[in-house]
């Protein structure tokens, strides 16, 4: 009994570690554009990420629930504490890494790539909920290819409303209208990145036998949400600088259409409860805005390397996870 109470505290504890990690990690995916293009002061930009990044933390729950029950079923789970510990580590450890060279890799796919990891070690590959984990990987796999179209689309139409406007003028307006697309931005990342690590706390409570359905607790919503909103306010700049300026070069116009169409895809995958990778989606919806307005804008060598990054993360927070497991085993 001990030890299931040890380990259920120990997995809150880096639950709410990987949100405030995930907080600077991926906040400089929602307000990247808006820094760039100078709309924002770097300091207000993350300020107000953090309130909007709480706000939509606290607001909905589905994606918390998809992430406890549809890679592996936690009823069914042995030794279940260990697994989720084990997968917390592993994903921490990825965000860390990239986020130490600046690689805006996927938060989303370290965390759903190690829980499978760590399950498929302690039980093998028929512990995974198929229907459900095939669900989240066509919605992770998908959503870049319609962040691209969308992005392209709303560039598109920007072009033919702003076609006669004068340029300094439409620039000027524009970046107060991205002041609300960089807020609406935030506060989608904060309904759906926010949501993973409830679903984790989540499944700890029912392996520890504390829990018996699927429903977020409103103690692991507000702590969540609260750690995901410190993490935003400490920003993280050195990925501001890629996802900002290394794909292309970003105009207030090019901004705003990316943060709208990026949010509008984030929004969407929240409400029919999916999680969706916010780094994956914004950095495509810029190479989708850079594309409208000149395929040869965009630096498809920065692009290919986060792209390349997107392939690995899944199958190598994996591997980090089974390794992680095996060691906790040990211990525990």
């Amino acid at each position: 009994m001990d030890s299931i109470i040890l380990l259920t505290v120990l997995v809150v504890i880096f639950a709410l570690a990987f949100d405030f990690i995930n907080g600077f990690h991926d906040t400089a995916n929602a307000i990247a554009t808006s820094v760039s293009t100078r709309a924002l002061s770097p300091k207000v930009a993350v300020m107000m990420a953090a309130v909007m990044n709480f706000i939509g933390a606290i607001t909905f729950t589905g994606v918390a629930k998809a992430i406890t029950k549809d890679i592996v079923d936690p009823f069914a789970l042995e030794n279940g504490s260990v697994v989720i510990l084990a997968a917390l580590i592993a994903a921490i450890i990825w965000n860390l890494v990239t986020w130490y060279f600046g690689i805006p890799s996927s938060s989303s796919h370290a965390i759903i790539g190690s829980i499978a990891g760590a399950a498929i070690a302690a039980a093998g590959f028929s512990i995974l909920n198929y229907g459900g984990f095939l669900k989240i990987l066509e919605a992770l796999l998908l959503s870049p290819f319609i962040a691209i179209a969308m992005g392209f689309i709303v560039m598109s139409l920007f072009k033919v409303i702003f076609k006669k406007a004068h340029l300094y003028k439409t620039n000027k307006g524009i970046r107060y209208l991205q002041i609300c697309t960089a807020a609406i931005q935030s506060f989608t990342h904060g309904t759906n990145d926010a949501q993973k690590a409830m679903g984790i706390m989540t499944m700890a409570l029912i392996a520890a036998g504390w829990q018996t359905g699927d429903d977020i607790q409103t103690w692991v919503r507000i702590a969540a949400a609260t750690a995901m909103g410190l993490g935003t306010s400490i920003g993280g700049y050195k990925i501001i600088k890629t996802v900002g300026g290394k794909i292309m070069k970003l105009r207030p116009i090019n901004g705003a259409a990316a943060d709208l169409a990026s949010a509008s895809i984030i929004f969407g995958a929240t409400l029919i409860h999916l999680p969706v990778s916010t780094t994956h989606v914004i950095s495509s919806s810029i190479m989708g805005v850079g594309a409208a307005q000149r395929v040869k804008a965009v630096k498809w060598g920065v692009a290919r390397k986060i792209v390349m990054t997107w392939i690995i993360t899944m199958p190598t927070s994996a591997a980090l996870a089974a390794i992680c497991y095996f060691i906790l085993n040990l211990i525990f």
